[in-house]
């Protein structure tokens, strides 16, 4: 049995190309527990998600999660999906349209782009073989999670190199690790931002919610928690926001363990019970 992947045969004097990689955490296939389960498992099984030892994490995730979850996480997955499919798949994939064509108005050197997801489909070796049978001798790894974490920017660097490892012929391979601070990012934000109070008025409070990691990441190295909040204060300043006009919060807690804090659950009731009338909510993870 060949242990490296079946790739194209090198072919002399084709041109060279770039190509780039947009990586995102991923997204069941559909909606059936089954494509479910089968999502979580890849997910939840990876190290740099849950860092528990795995006699244990093994025995929690295959006998209870993996049991009662699926049917759960599905029921919530169908308020979400459209008729195209999953939100995410459906953005990323637009994304990634959208890209290519402006990349060919405004570059004359060939770039091909790839979506490809950490957990499920596309998945990165399909991504990686892709572009290697239109001759990509370089390629961009595009993780889109504008705040580094271990969790998920580094797991896309693991999922190309698990990939990578059995490929013969290896691109050179560069990576893009955070781009929390950039002036575009953040004008981004905050162009998105002014387009909505345009519309909805401006508001008393404004939350700027991130994903969640547990807090003992924070304490073991990981840099995201710093770099969400720079991300919030740089686009507080943009928006010329006061100490007091905005909040930062973490959601989307997983198990008992402590995560970041303050939670966006607390922060949203202490709004209500401080009687905000006029609260807006922003993710920019």
């Amino acid at each position: 049995m060949n242990y490296f992947l079946k790739e194209p045969s090198y072919q002399h004097g084709d041109a060279p190309k770039i190509g780039v990689i947009l990586a995102n955490l991923g997204t069941p296939d559909s909606l059936s527990t089954h494509a479910v389960r089968k999502y979580l498992q890849q997910f939840l099984m990876d190290r740099r998600v849950v860092e528990v030892p795995r006699f244990i994490w093994c025995w929690i995730l295959h006998f209870i999660i993996l049991v009662f979850r699926p049917g759960s996480s599905a029921k919530k997955y169908a308020k979400v999906w459209t008729k195209k499919g999953s939100p995410l798949l459906v953005n990323a994939t637009n994304q990634t349209i959208a890209l290519t064509t402006k990349i060919k108005k405004a570059v004359s050197q060939p770039i091909e782009v790839e979506l490809a997801m950490s957990y499920g489909n596309p998945s990165m070796k399909s991504a990686v073989l892709k572009l290697k049978e239109k001759n990509c001798t370089k390629i961009l790894l595009f993780p889109l999670y504008p705040q580094y974490a271990a969790s998920s920017s580094a797991s896309a660097m693991d999922a190309l190199w698990r990939v990578l490892l059995k490929t013969r012929n290896v691109p050179a391979i560069r990576t893009v690790r955070n781009y929390h601070d950039h002036p575009l990012y953040i004008n981004a934000l905050k162009l998105s931002v002014l387009q909505f109070w345009k519309k909805n008025g401006r508001p008393s409070k404004l939350v700027m919610s991130f994903h969640g990691i547990p807090k003992k990441s924070l304490m073991q190295g990981d840099p995201y928690h710093c770099e969400c909040y720079k991300t919030a204060r740089l686009l507080a300043e943009a928006l010329k926001l006061k100490e007091s006009e905005y909040i930062v919060s973490f959601q989307s807690r997983f198990g008992r363990a402590e995560w970041l804090k303050p939670y966006y659950a607390e922060v949203m009731a202490d709004l209500g019970k401080k009687k905000e009338k006029n609260v807006h909510v922003i993710c920019p993870g």
